[in-house]
């Protein structure tokens, strides 16, 4: 079957760059507010599976999600933060899956940025980053 636009696959590569900074950005969002706003509920939550000291983890976790995500604005290792943001979503999706009081989003958001970071993983950086492509 033909393609029903090809002179669109011209633009290929916009396609990772747009979900790279729509997901750099959430996570940027995320990362603050882990920091900030909800760092209680996160150390509550980290308190409750056992992790110990709380208050190091919580500012780990915002710290790697802050850092993470200003790494994919740039599109710097990119795969690398992707294969990092696929482990942080799919715990926090079993979390969510689980006990659903604990974390304040919902399964369709954790789920879509998991997807994100799949595809982001498999396809690269895109255009306009510091990744070079093979």
């Amino acid at each position: 079957m033909l393609n029903t636009f090809p002179d669109l696959l011209t633009y290929g590569l916009l396609a990772p760059l747009i979900l790279r900074v729509a997901l750099g950005l959430i996570m940027i969002n995320l990362g603050s507010l882990k920091a900030r706003s909800e760092k209680e509920r996160w150390e509550g939550l980290f308190g409750l599976i056992g992790l110990h000291p709380v208050k190091w983890f919580v500012k780990i976790f915002a710290l790697v999600e802050i850092v993470g995500g200003l790494l994919l604005l740039a599109g710097a290792y990119t795969q690398i933060v992707a294969l990092v943001f696929i482990l942080i979503t799919l715990s926090e999706l079993i979390l969510e899956w689980y006990e659903p009081a604990l974390v304040k989003r919902n399964l369709p958001f954790y789920f879509l940025l998991f997807a994100i970071s799949v595809s982001l993983l498999f396809s690269g950086a895109g255009a306009f980053a510091f990744d070079l492509h093979l």
